[in-house]
């Protein structure tokens, strides 16, 4: 069965169970404040099912465990109403349009960059935060222009450094980056070129070659990009994939004699669904990923226990239960959760506006101390959020492919912060000043709306 037929059989059956519904609110949540609403832009039909299905199913059991074991938020139900957009921006902003008034916004989470990208100026302008953990415009890491988007975990900058510093730890330091051969096999889309210039950055201060090689949308056909690539003969090649484009990258690579085990797939090619499909092609590829695979963690173990038991778990096949984008989504999950619970510990144990959201997210540190609290020891490893840094520490590790599993093969790894943050700083500068932007100080985070008042409409002027 190709890969487009999975996708579409899985979408198939995930529509069709559409377990776990959003909880309705009752009406004296409603008039007592005991709710926090999440419209979810999410995507289970279509050629990206298998992605939007894992990640909305784990952000949904994990609201589920909260709802059941906690009783909510410190009393606070988490509420949620999906809308299908099949990955397209078009829907995702319909979608946006009709839930933006629904009362009780905590926070929006689409996991598309471009859906993010069109919500920007309307988030910003309706108070309300845009996650976009794992994906997003790298210059929005800086939240001195951008106070209401939070990339959370890492941004495609950050990602890129990653990698090259996990492969310096495997050539025996950075000075062995010297004269090695890359390529990058990239999606032929602007999420996949995103990180043409920063490749080209670090090549010169790395002194390593580099050959980007773009593979047009949607990627089934690669056959002269690996021909030109056993030309080049590099030392690794870095798969900056989506979708169909990682199984036939995996599986075009073997015929042409090029080792899986020297193919470095970024956070978008990092999936079961990437490497299942190329069966024997994929062992020993190794992906970046900011969360590890598994369901042995004990956050995955009580989301078992208490939801699934229950009937009330989200994923149609409970194989999937600790899979990569299922164990994003349960992370996910706890990130949103947890800036709930920062932001009341200010503003009170009540429903909260999403410029009060907004304030949680800004102040969320979480050490390995209550990452392991949590239940989630090993699964992440912490993230500590500012209000001048949106993205936390960018910490990722690397997982190899055995052929039946993931396995995690580095320690947690820090992206080169002194190189990246003027860059993602000047980028943040001309977009304020492109859009008129205030730029925000230390001074403007603890400025609110208040509960119940208008949002004004400027985007940043705090």
């Amino acid at each position: 069965m190709s890969l487009p037929t999975k996708l579409r059989h899985l979408a198939a059956l995930t529509a069709l169970a559409l377990v776990a519904a959003a909880p309705a609110a009752t009406a004296d949540d409603q008039s007592t404040g005991k709710e926090q609403f999440f419209p979810l832009q999410s995507y289970r039909v279509g050629p990206y099912a298998a992605g939007g299905t894992g990640f909305f199913g784990g952000t949904i059991d994990y609201f589920n465990l909260i709802n059941t074991r906690d009783g909510g938020v410190n009393g606070v139900k988490l509420t949620w109403e999906e809308g299908e957009t099949q990955y397209e921006v078009e829907r995702g902003v319909e979608v946006y349009e009709r839930l933006k008034n629904r009362a009780n916004i905590a926070a929006w989470n689409p996991l598309s960059v471009g859906i993010a990208y069109a919500m920007i100026d309307r988030i910003s302008k309706d108070r309300v935060p845009l996650i976009t953990i794992n994906h997003g415009r790298t210059d929005s890491t800086d939240g001195r222009v951008f106070p209401y988007v939070f990339p959370l975990l890492l941004n495609p900058y950050s990602e890129t450094s990653g990698i090259i510093n996990y492969l310096a730890s495997r050539e025996g330091g950075v000075d062995k980056l010297k004269g090695k051969k890359l390529v990058v096999l990239y999606h032929g889309s602007p999420y996949g070129k995103e990180t043409i210039p920063i490749y080209e950055l670090l090549k010169d201060k790395y002194g390593f070659d580099v050959q980007q090689i773009e593979v047009p949308h949607p990627g089934n056909e690669q056959q002269a990009q690996w021909l030109q690539i056993r030309r080049i003969k590099p030392d690794y090649v870095i798969l900056r994939g989506w979708g169909v484009m990682n199984p036939v990258a995996l599986k075009t690579a073997q015929k042409t004699g090029f080792p899986a085990d020297h193919i470095i797939g970024n956070v978008w090619s990092n999936s079961e669904e990437d490497v299942l499909p190329a069966g024997d092609a994929a062992k020993g590829y190794v992906a970046i990923t900011t969360q590890a695979s598994g369901a042995d963690y004990p956050v995955l173990q009580e989301v078992v226990k208490t939801v699934y038991d229950a009937g009330k778990g989200n994923l149609e096949d409970k194989k999937r239960i600790g899979s990569v984008y299922h164990n994003l989504g349960i992370v996910n999950g706890i990130l949103n959760v947890e800036a709930v619970r920062i932001a009341q510990e200010k503003f009170g144990k009540r429903t909260l506006t999403g410029d009060e959201v907004r304030w949680g997210f800004e102040h969320l540190k979480l050490d390995e101390a209550r990452v392991a609290a949590l239940g989630a020891k090993g699964l992440f490893h912490s993230i500590n959020v500012t209000w001048d840094n949106h993205e936390g520490d960018g910490r990722v590790t690397f997982q190899q492919w055995d052929g039946a599993k993931w396995n995690v093969v580095s320690d947690w790894i820090s992206p080169d912060w002194a190189l990246l943050r003027p860059i993602i700083e000047k980028s943040a500068a001309a977009y304020a000043a492109e859009k008129g932007i205030k730029i925000r100080t230390s001074g403007d985070v603890d400025k609110v709306t208040e509960l119940g008042s208008e949002a004004p409409a400027a985007s940043a002027k705090n």
